[in-house]
């Protein structure tokens, strides 16, 4: 008998996105995520930045992750200025949470 073996192709990271339609679209969330947290740099104070991680976006609402609930506190403070920072730039941002990241130890 001579059995068919299986055969695995190996692909990029590129290749797969190419092939996959839904990887396609996280891959330029995620890019559009991280463009939307540049845009907002200029105004969140450089002590405060390492603090924020791009999030999820989920149609008109965006995501922050935060590193603790001090960082949030200042952050929510300047949630009018990203958001109009946002909407000048010509995304159109009707939200914005916030996420703070909970660390194990």
């Amino acid at each position: 008998m001579n059995a068919n073996p299986r055969q695995h192709r190996s692909v990029t990271f590129s290749q797969a996105v190419e092939d996959s339609p839904s990887l396609a679209r996280l891959t330029e969330l995620v890019h559009d995520s991280n463009a939307r947290l540049k845009a907002i740099e200029s105004v969140i104070p450089a002590t405060l930045r390492s603090a924020i991680q791009a999030g999820p976006i989920d149609g008109e609402t965006w995501c922050l992750l935060l590193s603790s609930n001090a960082a949030a506190a200042k952050v929510r403070q300047l949630l009018p200025v990203i958001q109009t920072r946002l909407n000048d730039k010509g995304w159109k941002v009707t939200s914005i949470r916030l996420k703070i990241l909970i660390t194990r130890k």
